[in-house]
C-alpha cells in the first residue's frame, strides 16, 4: 500500500503538467527577484538635470515586459485589489475578523484557566514580542518618498513637455478619462487605467519593428511638413522685413528733407512794426469867417409896448 502510494506521488511528480508548474514557478521567482533588483537610481538626469529615483528604473522594468512573468503577476494583483475594494467591504470584515479572534482566544484563556488553572493562550504567549526595526521603518520611509518623488517629477516632467509624446498621451488621455468619468465610475477608470498602462507597451514590444516603422514615416512627414512651414515662414519675414526697412528709409528720408529744408534756408526775421502818427501841417490856417446876423434899422419893440398897442387899438 505504501509502495502503490508513493508510486503516484513520484509519478506525479515526474509527470509534465507537474514539472510545467514547477519550472513556471521557479521562473515566476527568478523575474520577480529581477523586478525587486532593478530598483536602482538610473544614470540619466532630467532636463534641469536633476536625478530620477530608482522607481523610474522599477516601473521601466515593470512595464516593458523584461520580465513577462512578474509583470503579469503585478497587473492580475492590481486589478484584484481594485476589484475587492469595490465589491468587499474590508472595513466590515476586517472588524468582524478582529471581534472573532479576540472572542476565541479570550475564551480559551479563561477556560484554560477554570478547567487547568493556566491559561491556553498563556502558554502560547511568546518570550519577546515582536517588533518592527528602525531599518525597516527607514526603509519604509524611504521608499515612500522615492515614490511620492517619482510621480511629483513624472508630473513636472510631462507638464512642461520635456518628452513631446509623453505629454500628448497624458493629454489624449485626460480628455478621454474627462468624458469616461459620465458613464464609467472611478473604480472602472482606475481597471482601465491600469490595463493600458500595461498593455500597450506589450503591444509596443512584441510589434516593435512595425511600429517604429510607421513613426518613423510619421516623424518624417511631420518634419517635412515643418520644414515647409517653416520655409514660408522665414520667406514671409524677410519680406516683410524688406517693406519695414523700405518704408522707414522712406520716412527716414522724407524726415531728413524736412530738417534740411529748414535748416538750410534761414526764415527772414520779423519786420518790425512802428506806431504811425499823422504828419504835422505846415500851411498857416486860413482865417474863419463869421457871418454876422443883420441889425434892423427900427428898433424892436419890447413885448409890454405890443401889448400896449394892442390894447389902445381895441
Amino acid at each position: 500500500m505504501a509502495d502503490s502510494s508513493g508510486s503516484v506521488l513520484e509519478t506525479t511528480k515526474a509527470s509534465p503538467v507537474a514539472q510545467g508548474v514547477k519550472d513556471h514557478t521557479a521562473r515566476a521567482s527568478s523575474e520577480l527577484s529581477n523586478l525587486a533588483a532593478s530598483r536602482k537610481t538610473p544614470t540619466n538626469t532630467t532636463a534641469t538635470g536633476q536625478p530620477l529615483t530608482h522607481y523610474h528604473s522599477f516601473f521601466h522594468e515593470l512595464l516593458s515586459w523584461n520580465n513577462p512573468r512578474a509583470s503579469a503577476i503585478a497587473l492580475v494583483s492590481t486589478i484584484t485589489l481594485i476589484l475587492v475594494a469595490r465589491y468587499v467591504d474590508v472595513t466590515r470584515y476586517a472588524l468582524k475578523l478582529s471581534w472573532m479572534a479576540l472572542g476565541v482566544t479570550v475564551a480559551a484563556e479563561v477556560a484554560g484557566k477554570l478547567l487547568f488553572n493556566s491559561g491556553f493562550v498563556t502558554q502560547l504567549r511568546p518570550r519577546k514580542y515582536m517588533t518592527v526595526s528602525r531599518d525597516t521603518i527607514d526603509g519604509l520611509v524611504g521608499d515612500v518618498h522615492e515614490l511620492i518623488n517619482f510621480v511629483v517629477i513624472e508630473a513636472q516632467r510631462i507638464l512642461y513637455v520635456e518628452n513631446v509624446a509623453a505629454s500628448v498621451a497624458a493629454a489624449v488621455f485626460s480628455f478621454i478619462g474627462y468624458h469616461l468619468t459620465k458613464l464609467v465610475p472611478y473604480w472602472g477608470l482606475a481597471v482601465i487605467g491600469t490595463v493600458l498602462a500595461f498593455v500597450l507597451p506589450l503591444i509596443y514590444v512584441t510589434n516593435k519593428e512595425l511600429i517604429d516603422h510607421h513613426l518613423k514615416n510619421a516623424s518624417e512627414a511631420v518634419e517635412a511638413q515643418t520644414a515647409q512651414v517653416r520655409t514660408l515662414a522665414q520667406k514671409q519675414t524677410e519680406q516683410v522685413t524688406a517693406l519695414g526697412k523700405q518704408y522707414a528709409g522712406d520716412y527716414t528720408g522724407k524726415v531728413q528733407e524736412m530738417l534740411r529744408g529748414r535748416t538750410g534756408s534761414p526764415a527772414p526775421a520779423p519786420e518790425k512794426k512802428e506806431p504811425q502818427f499823422p504828419s504835422p501841417p505846415t500851411d498857416e490856417p486860413e482865417p474863419v469867417k463869421i457871418d454876422a446876423p443883420d441889425v434892423p434899422e427900427e428898433p424892436i419893440p419890447s413885448n409890454k409896448e405890443a401889448n400896449k398897442e394892442e390894447e389902445s387899438l381895441i
